[in-house]
């Protein structure tokens, strides 16, 4: 081409810029997902599409900080890309082994007053997004929304910080209000689950608010302590098989901070709250529980509210030793501060109880969220499980912490929902993790559900840990449900979605190494159909469980079936069926697995009886262990020393012990310098069944001195019917030192004991002292006084009572004998009128030594 001819092509060609700023930039995944970003006049908006079609319009992105406004005049700076693949291992939840593939593209962005980085990830089953920072900053709000068409159906679950309403089925252009994650949206093929991911206390939870055409992301704090990096904001999209079964919140999260998950043990969970409200404070009847957990296999009892540290330990050593673990419910407020969490749960740590269940946090601020950090902290470190309660929702925070089993975030069983809401929580907040429920309510509750319906619930919703709803006596009463019960296991190899709607019905399958569990519910009556395209070839033993004619224990029937087949089973209104597939042989009638069962063994120690062991001082302790009726295998037998203790003596072993067999040792514990009763353990094991007995010990403080105040002196034990025993100010609520100045009659007090009934504290007056004086009654504080009576025990004889006191009034004065008394009890006993207001003050309680 000749020079000429160039320059009159140059002259006629419109002028090109040498690089033109992109205004517009995709992010595909490795499926039919993509994100496509916007820079419009300096607005910057993101929108959602599946095989070309639109799932989320476009919508604003950018945040506003204290010092910057990040939501306009924004300029590009750069693009960089990559691809995250990962591979983890959960101990527990809907897929056990995972793979993510991800397409992340990072974006820079800025204007006059500051900048930041948006990384957008794009998977087979989802996109999310989060901001980047160059510094920590304190965010005030973000833009980040979500706008979706207005004839969507929306299933949205009317905003609480404990997650527990109704969800309502709604259109997204007809939802007002705020709504809690996560939010389920479908247009036409396409579905849309709105949530968060990787949420901990470097930010605070959000929610999501109705506002002009789309669904506004609400902050729960007006100012977040942002260390740069926050939460992903995240969409599940896709056909509800793939938005059901997705694991992209946890694969957005932050990996594991532990590596030995070998502690963590999902599994099945005898509870009794739910049922008998008042039975937690019954060590009698937590004792059954265990017994029937062993009896059928369950790997834990859940003691809920009200246990008591007099007799937790004595039950945690009752129920391993029948191959059962002890769970302990604390209100959140027991840890609310570090002392708290570096003293109570190392002390049920000590006991061996195997993990808490924690309630009532009922925040998405960000100082919840750096306690739950906090909690779990200190749990991992003690190999303490945890089950949040009350809590916020599962946001990748079993990947991050495997030691959450479950959380509860739901409307589950305990506030009686109705069945017709059961199918759009396996669609919805299951689908972010472990769901506490608490399913299979046979005789408590409502009754609405059908007996299958609730047997199929174990299988329809994922928990690590599963808590039965009812009583020993309500299952036993259905054998056939009780018998598809003790099969299921709470941990799943895969799950599939085999049919289903968010209004009406869900029919899932789970597998746990060679065997499917299959489970299906309704809201009306339909025939319920269950494909089994998903099996290998050949021949299947199906067994199912269904409803009879009238509301009874389910009926069990089975059929050999192949992968071509499908499953049908009529159900009621409300009802449904469950069924357990295993391949099939010749001659196969059952796919039922032995449960395991403990074997019988006795252990005794001495000395028996409580024995003073002044600091430094020795006492020696024996130990049996004698075999039951199997033979077991490598058996030890050895003391433990408690905390400040030291031990000698040689652990005791033998490679089998036959029927009948027993093994004995001897040991000397040096008592420390912690005051009080004390456990001194002796502890068989063998395979993983513990088995344990203990001597009791005394470590005597110094009697007290003339004019002691109660209030000054250690408590050897203390129960209290609502938060702990207040020194020098009246019982407040869950956490100590939250009461006020004692106050009866209208005359304040500056020593004393505040107490709720039922309370009994303890001291030890080593038959030092002569008397007691004190002054009684109802705290001030109380609007609506109850009544009570105050007792004074001495070595567990009586010596005082009251009486019943009603009402306010001036402190009533006591004077009470404690010659040659040991241990002193102050006990309060509630006056019989069912009121909860008894607030009970001991006042001046002074000791004549």
């Amino acid at each position: 081409m000749s020079r000429l001819l160039v320059l009159v092509l140059a002259l006629l060609l419109p002028a090109v810029p040498a690089t033109a700023a992109p205004t517009g930039w995709t992010v595909a995944g490795p499926g039919q997902v993509t994100a496509k970003l916007s820079l419009t006049s300096g607005n910057l908006t993101l929108d959602v599409s599946r095989q070309g079609r639109t799932v989320l319009k476009p919508a604003p992105v950018g945040l506003t900080t204290t010092t910057a406004d990040l939501t306009k005049d924004l300029t590009f700076t750069g693009r960089s890309d990559r691809v995250v693949i990962d591979h983890y291992t959960m101990p527990h939840g809907k897929r056990l082994q995972r793979a993510a593939r991800m397409t992340e593209a990072r974006f820079g962005f800025r204007n006059a007053t500051g900048r930041f980085d948006l990384v957008v990830r794009a998977a087979a089953d989802g996109i999310a997004y989060r901001y980047v920072l160059p510094a920590p900053a304190t965010v005030t709000a973000e833009a980040s929304a979500f706008r979706v068409a207005a004839d969507s159906k929306a299933w949205l679950l009317p905003y609480n910080a404990w997650y527990e309403a109704n969800r309502v089925r709604t259109t997204a252009g007809e939802a007002t209000g705020d709504f809690g994650y996560p939010s389920l949206f479908q247009n036409g093929q396409d579905f849309a689950l709105l949530t968060e991911s990787d949420v901990d206390g470097t930010y605070a939870g959000s929610r999501l608010r109705r506002s002009g055409d789309g669904f506004q992301v609400v902050l729960a704090d007006a100012q977040v302590a942002s260390t740069g990096t926050t939460p992903w904001r995240t969409a599940i999209v896709g056909d509800l098989g793939t938005v059901s079964t997705s694991t992209l919140v946890d694969d957005l999260a932050s990996p594991a901070k532990f590596a030995d998950v070998s502690w963590i043990k999902p599994g099945k969970v005898a509870w009794s709250w739910l049922s008998e409200h008042s039975s937690p404070s019954d060590f009698a009847r937590q004792k059954q529980y265990v017994d029937f957990a062993a009896r059928n296999g369950w790997e834990y009892t859940l003691v809920d509210e009200g246990w008591s540290a007099a007799w937790v330990p004595e039950l945690i050593r009752y129920a391993r030793a029948q191959g059962v673990e002890i769970l302990l419910w604390l209100h959140w407020s027991a840890l609310d501060t570090q002392q708290e969490r570096d003293t109570v749960l190392p002390r049920i740590q000590q006991w061996g109880a195997k993990g808490v269940k924690l309630d009532f946090m009922e925040s998405d601020s960000q100082d919840r969220y750096r306690w739950y950090d906090a909690v779990l902290q200190k749990t991992a470190e003690l190999q303490l499980m945890v089950n949040f309660h009350g809590s916020t929702i599962p946001h990748g925070l079993a990947r991050t912490w495997p030691h959450v089993l479950t959380m509860e975030a739901v409307r589950g069983a305990e506030n009686y929902p109705p069945a017709a809401n059961n199918p759009v929580q396996f669609f919805t907040r299951n689908v972010a993790g472990s769901m506490d429920y608490t399913p299979v309510s046979l005789e408590v509750g409502t009754k609405e559900a059908s007996i299958a319906h609730e047997v199929a619930l174990p299988v329809v919703y994922e928990s690590g840990w599963t808590h039965f709803a009812d009583k020993p006596e309500a299952y036993e009463r259905h054998p056939q449900a009780l018998r598809y019960l003790n099969q299921i296991p709470t941990v799943w190899d895969e799950t599939r979605l085999l049919d289903g709607a968010p209004d009406s019905h869900a029919v899932v399958a789970r597998r746990n190494g060679d065997r499917w569990f299959v489970g299906g519910i309704a809201t009306q009556e339909r025939t319920l159909q269950a494909p089994l395209g998903f099996l290998g070839g050949g021949r299947w033993l199906v067994e199912t469980v269904r409803d009879p004619a009238t509301r009874a224990d389910v009926v069990r029937d089975s059929q050999v079936l192949r992968n071509t087949d499908t499953l049908t089973v009529p159900a009621r209104r409300n009802g449904g069926f469950a069924a357990v597939v295993c391949r099939y042989r010749p001659g196969l009638r059952t796919c039922d697995q032995p449960i395991r069962q403990v074997p019988k063994t006795t252990l005794t120690v001495g000395p028996t009886g409580t024995t003073d062991t002044p600091p430094g001082s020795a006492i020696d302790v024996t130990g049996t262990f004698t075999n039951g009726d199997k033979v077991i295998r490598d058996v030890r037998l050895t003391a433990t020393a408690p905390e400040g203790w030291s031990v000698t003596g040689a652990v005791v072993q033998r490679r089998t012990l036959a029927p009948g067999e027993s093994i004995s040792g001897r040991w000397r514990l040096t008592a420390g310098t912690r005051v009080g009763p004390v456990d001194l353990p002796i502890v068989a094991t063998f395979g993983d069944v513990h088995v344990e007995q203990a001597v009791k010990a005394f470590v005597p403080p110094p009697t007290p001195a003339n004019g002691a105040q109660v209030s000054d002196l250690p408590f050897m034990s203390e129960t209290n019917g609502w938060g702990p025993v207040e020194r020098d100010r009246s019982n407040g609520e869950n956490t100590g030192g939250d009461g006020a100045a004692l106050s009866i009659g209208g005359v304040t007090y500056a020593k004393g004991l505040g107490t709720h009934a039922p309370s009994e504290v303890s001291v030890y007056l080593g038959r030092g002292c002569e008397r007691l004086a004190a002054k009684i009654g109802l705290d001030d504080e109380t609007e609506q006084p109850g009544s009570v009576a105050f007792q004074v025990f001495g070595d567990d004889k009586p010596l005082y009572d009251s009486g019943v006191i009603r009402g306010k009034g001036a402190a009533v004065p006591i004077d009470v004998d404690v010659s040659n008394v040991r241990m002193l009890s102050l006990r309060v006993t509630d006056g019989g009128d069912g009121r909860n207001f008894d607030h009970a003050d001991w006042a001046e309680a002074a000791l004549t030594c």
